[in-house]
């Protein structure tokens, strides 16, 4: 099993530290760098911008991966022209991650002017033109939501980059063992873990393809400090947008994205028991506070760091790539650090 690393925008980096902490990955072992991406900082160039950091410390660099960018934000030639460049650039050394975001969302749809659309065919259709631009081929594809003639990427030869496809249902992880090169999962048990390669063989039994050859690559948030109250306090804030949403969900909404990803592995109640503290109108730091312990440390981890390296190893059965996801426990680079040392792959192995 690999292991890579995680930084998001919520960490609120500069740029130096990121390059800082890239140089520090690789000396600590890591084998890549990943990143999420939202309506913030430009993914592909944080990828650039961390594997020259880290050619510094190895020559060839980490590989580096976006797990995942929102297909809504670019057409499938502007991912094909972006992932195909940083693969050039990185010698082949980059991942890229694609996923639905809140396209299933009513109000995301209404803020990028889009109709309603089926997610199922939206991925189909994205996997189906990236991979095959990615490839070099000339692609003329009629889809439901994408129509390309005969356009072809402009880059020569054309570069290696594998495609991902951030997955949570049954149907989705089916549609990822049919066309993806992998997957990314998020905020899974290890049951769940194994629960999604079932769906995964599934789908690639549909094409008698091998599902050994689909990559299973997961985020495992991590949060260390000496005081396991305010690891604990900083680590539910990042899982509550997750697994609560931004509002008390209809029943529609509790059926979709990741509020249906919780209620899967078996915390309808507890999730209700949160929506109730807000209905009635309980501050944020309330319902954190109120979050409870078991189904925290059942997706990740928070604690001293000294327990981090054995917890990590065993939420990351299963998985092909496990990555650890940097949760700070407090502002500033030191907890950062502290993460990128307290899991480092020798330290994980060993345990």
């Amino acid at each position: 099993m690999e292991i890579g690393l995680g930084l998001d925008a919520t960490l609120n980096l500069a740029f130096a530290d990121q390059a800082a902490l890239a140089q520090e990955a690789a000396r600590l072992g890591y084998t890549s760098l990943w990143t999420p991406e939202g309506t913030g900082q430009d993914a592909f160039q944080l990828c650039s911008q961390r594997w020259a950091a880290s050619c510094q410390v190895m020559s060839e660099g980490l590989s580096t991966g976006i797990g995942v960018s929102p297909v809504l934000y670019r057409t499938p030639i502007a991912f094909a022209m972006s992932g195909g460049t940083v693969s050039q650039l990185t010698g082949g050394r980059f991942i890229m991650g694609l996923g639905v975001g809140g396209s299933y969302r009513p109000r995301t749809r209404q803020t990028l002017g889009l109709p309603r659309l089926s997610t199922l065919a939206l991925m189909r259709d994205y996997l189906i033109t990236v991979r095959r631009l990615v490839a070099g081929e000339e692609v003329t594809y009629q889809g439901e939501v994408v129509t390309l003639q005969g356009l072809k990427l402009a880059i020569s030869p054309p570069p290696r980059t594998p495609v991902y496809l951030g997955a949570l249902g049954p149907e989705m992880l089916r549609l990822g063992g049919e066309l993806a090169d992998g997957i990314c999962l998020n905020w899974c048990t290890p049951e769940h873990i194994a629960w999604s390669r079932e769906r995964l063989a599934e789908g690639a039994a549909r094409c008698h393809r091998d599902p050994q050859q689909v990559q299973v690559v997961e985020y495992i948030r991590v949060c260390v400090d000496e005081d396991v109250e305010v690891a604990r306090r900083a680590f539910a804030r990042s899982t509550m947008g997750y697994a609560l949403g931004q509002w008390v969900p209809t029943e529609r909404e509790r059926r979709l994205g990741y509020r249906a990803h919780f209620e899967r592995m078996g915390y309808t109640e507890a999730l209700a028991e949160l929506d109730r503290m807000r209905q009635r109108g309980a501050a944020p730091d309330e319902v954190a506070a109120a979050f409870p312990p078991e189904l925290l440390q059942r997706v990740g981890y928070y604690g001293t760091p000294e327990g981090a390296a054995a917890a990590f190893r065993r939420l990351a059965e299963g998985l092909d790539v496990a990555l650890v996801r940097v949760v700070a426990a407090r502002p500033g680079m030191a907890s950062v650090l502290a993460v990128l040392r307290a899991c480092q792959p020798a330290l994980v192995n060993a345990s």
